[in-house]
């Protein structure tokens, strides 16, 4: 007889929630984390507050190759079952914007939680600990660690995707899947900034820190946040929005001036002898209106503007079309997109439909969600599905 009925690798936020609910639910649950911190992407996320949770997190917030995968896990965990958990444990939080919800105190409050929930569930810990290798037994799985063998009828793999190595990720749990036969969707960066190629950083580069409100695009998906510019290309959140959607080909198309009939107004000044830069610096930051007016060479009295370089302005205000070099990979990544294939998971159980007893959640399966709490509520609800299925 196994000494365990589940092996959970990996403790993150998906990890050690699934590890917490199945062990509530009675199972005999180890835990394991190669990593010496615990759970130090719940730690650095939200600014040290982490954003736990969107209070509108549906499917449609989510990119999947099979973009109905989410929908079963959504529904029966969700955003208000965590914030329950949240209250049971008397931790203080509150709505920034979007449904977005952060706590008011640190992030360690729900690193804190988890582990406590853990305590209750009566899991068992390997940390630091390395797993060597996953085999499958007449019984079920083998999985050789650093500290023994440890032997379970399932095992869960919740060890994330390649967002910043410097804390520990690692691409374990896509060779797990490709171990198993399981397809793996290539892997990229998300939600991550932007680079701009030499001579775009020649003309915008000296901006870094300006922010812009926008509406930024990538073919059909728009986003309606703040722009950043950095001494490497652009950020903020309308940029990592956009990035999960970007196709490392073409250019994105950014609306600099969302609530603001930029031709009209143009229109009225055709004979104005004020430059452009300065005009646009009542509505747009200075230093951005300067640089966007020089590299547009605009930077003049719109009176001496002749009429369709003026209407092309105003036209590229709206639509203005930039041609990033690439992503600052994934140190700057806040998920990775793409992952285990989820045609050959269980959309009920996330457990993998080819071999019975082992389950992928979290980040290492390819569903990933929007900036702002979507993606740990896609980690507390595949978690979920998975510990009342082992």
């Amino acid at each position: 007889m196994s000494a365990h009925d589940v092996v959970v690798i990996g403790a993150g936020a998906a990890g050690m929630m699934c590890a917490a609910l199945a062990g509530q639910r009675g199972r005999r649950v180890l835990l394991i984390e190669h990593y010496d911190r615990l759970g130090e992407k719940i730690r650095i996320s939200g600014g040290g507050r982490c954003n736990f949770t969107n209070v509108n997190a549906a499917p449609a917030n989510y990119l999947s190759q099979n973009p109905d995968f989410c929908r079963s896990a959504l529904a029966r965990f969700t955003p208000h079952d965590f914030i329950a958990m949240v209250e049971r444990h008397g931790i203080a939080y509150h709505e920034k914007k979007l449904g977005q919800l952060f706590c008011d105190g640190s992030s360690t409050q729900i690193i804190r939680m988890l582990e406590s929930e853990c305590g209750v569930g009566k899991v068992e810990w390997r940390m630091p600990c390395a797993v060597r290798e996953v085999s499958t037994t007449t019984e079920g799985f083998a999985v050789a660690t650093a500290e023994g063998v440890a032997h379970a009828p399932a095992v869960v793999i919740a060890t994330g995707g390649l967002t910043v190595p410097k804390i520990g990720a690692t691409a374990f749990g896509y060779q797990m899947a490709e171990r198993f036969g399981i397809a793996v969707v290539p892997p990229h960066p998300a939600l991550v900034p932007l680079a701009l190629a030499p001579e775009s950083l020649q003309r915008y580069g000296a901006l870094a820190g300006v922010s812009v409100d926008a509406i930024t695009s990538f073919g059909d998906t728009s986003f309606r946040e703040n722009i950043l510019f950095t001494h490497r290309g652009l950020s903020g959140p309308a940029i990592l929005q956009v990035s999960s959607y970007w196709d490392r080909r073409g250019p994105i198309s950014i609306d600099v001036a969302p609530d603001f009939d930029v031709s009209g107004w143009l229109g009225s000044l055709r004979k104005s002898q004020m430059r452009l830069d300065n005009l646009l610096a009542e509505h747009l930051p200075r230093r951005f209106a300067q640089a966007w007016c020089e590299a547009h060479d605009v930077a003049m009295p719109v009176a001496a503007i002749e009429t369709a370089r003026l209407d092309r302005a105003a036209s590229d205000l709206k639509t203005w079309r930039i041609q990033p070099s690439g992503t600052l990979g994934y140190n700057k990544a806040e998920v990775t997109l793409g992952g285990v294939d989820t045609r050959g998971l269980s959309s009920k159980t996330m457990g993998a439909t080819a071999v019975p007893g082992l389950f992928f959640i979290g980040e290492v399966v390819d569903v990933t969600g929007w900036l702002g709490g979507y993606n740990f509520q896609w980690a507390w609800a595949s978690a979920h599905a998975a510990a009342m299925a082992v």
